[in-house]
């Protein structure tokens, strides 16, 4: 009898309990998902071409560190970006791309809040590779060959995690990177920039250790 009494008192206990939602001062935690990048192309070229990017939907990966109860340090990364680049509306070829970036965070809330909202600025740096086109853009009877140069600008983000369970929580975020590039096409548009400038959406789930 005192064991059955003991047991309901432990189970009362846990069930009573507060969950112990994570993003304390000391904490850190991951989220894994999956990324949209949504470029919103500006050509400044100057050769007329209307040069644009595509969307891609990738795999995401963060990483962050609890300084205090409400401000963190980000890391993201995901898998290479590849997306198709057009001209006027036709494709031309395709590039991909990694976008490492980190972010200072401000989560709004206490630490034991079930819901946080954040904000976060930061740098991204963009690395492009594997560019290529698959048409003569110049009219030169070759198909050209393409170069992008590695990109460095600022970031920012708004998103907001659900507590889930003590470890667990779910995610929403949007991105904004400021990625130009300079674009060389067989040598003719060295120095010419291309304004990326994506707005990426992420949903994603997050565990903390």
């Amino acid at each position: 009898m005192k064991s059955v009494t003991k047991i309901a008192l432990l189970s009362a206990a846990i069930v009573s309990a507060p969950l112990a939602m994570a993003h304390e001062a000391g904490d850190m935690f991951v989220r894994g998902g999956l990324i949209n990048v949504m470029p919103s192309a500006t050509d400044n070229t100057g050769a007329g071409l209307n040069l644009d990017v595509d969307d891609n939907l990738q795999i995401g990966l963060t990483a962050t560190y609890m300084y205090t109860d409400n401000i963190g340090m980000e890391l993201l990364a995901a898998t290479p970006f590849t997306h198709d680049i057009t001209a006027g509306g036709t494709k031309v070829g395709e590039t991909s791309h990694l976008p490492p970036s980190l972010m200072v965070q401000y989560y709004f809330g206490q630490a034991n809040s079930d819901v946080r909202p954040y904000v976060g600025a930061g740098l991204n740096y963009t690395v492009f590779f594997d560019e290529k086109l698959s048409t003569d853009l110049d009219a030169n009877g070759q198909t050209d060959k393409l170069s992008l140069d590695d990109s460095f600008g600022l970031a920012a983000q708004v998103g907001v995690d659900f507590n889930i369970t003590d470890n667990l929580f779910i995610n929403a975020s949007v991105w904004y990177m400021d990625i130009n590039t300079d674009v060389n096409i067989d040598g003719i548009l060295s120095n010419a920039e291309l304004e990326i400038d994506p707005v990426s959406v992420m949903a994603s789930v997050g565990y903390t250790f």
